[in-house]
């Protein structure tokens, strides 16, 4: 069985030079019992986007109390824990999005971020599996339109709630890939959903 980690974060931005982590969820495909899910208080000088903190449900209070761990702090954590990995390579969706800034937080810490530059994009596995069963895959201003609530209802699942929660999201994802690539759910919290395409 593929051994893939699946990575969510939360940030104050779309920007891993100027924006910070707020929280990494993962999860080991192969093993789900085996969860990352920890969160940090921003670095100073970050950039925070009041909509970024609108989609993860984080207030200014929260994601910059002293109480909680750095980033730096977060990161050799996380990095820690992905090297007790066998196959370290992270899945999820837009995936590079999250590497981009567990890259960028390595770099401000001055540590060495073992992960590789390839990853599984959940998106691309959704859109071939639709091609694969004779469906068109569906687009919005003249671009794909799959997005994390499509993908869960394609799979059978419902949408991940909201606000969006790091550990939520590699949750769901997991689910998702799960269901894709061996037609069977990974969660027992999920299993009452039938697979769609197996109904």
């Amino acid at each position: 069985m593929d051994t893939m980690i699946v990575v969510d974060i939360e940030t104050t931005g779309t920007n891993p030079g100027k924006h910070s982590i707020l929280s990494i969820g993962a999860i080991d495909l192969s093993r789900p019992e085996l969860i990352f899910n920890e969160e940090c208080r921003i670095w100073e000088g970050a950039h925070v986007e009041p909509e970024a903190l609108k989609v993860n449900g984080y207030t200014e209070e929260q994601i910059t109390d002293p109480a909680k761990q750095t980033e730096e702090a977060l990161i050799k954590k996380f990095l820690a824990w992905m090297e007790e990995r066998e196959d370290r390579t992270v899945a999820g969706q837009n995936p590079s999005f999250d590497t981009g800034f567990i890259r960028s937080a390595s770099a401000r810490c001055s540590v060495n971020m073992p992960l590789a530059y390839r990853t599984i994009d959940l998106h691309s596995i959704v859109y071939y599996h639709m091609v694969r069963r004779g469906e068109t895959p569906p687009t919005i201003h003249h671009h794909s339109a799959i997005n994390s609530d499509l993908i869960m209802a394609y799979v059978g699942i419902p949408a991940e709630p909201k606000p969006h929660i790091a550990i939520n999201g590699a949750t769901w994802e997991a689910e998702a890939l799960h269901r894709l690539l061996y037609d069977k759910p990974l969660l027992t919290r999920f299993e009452a959903f039938p697979i769609p395409w197996l109904s």
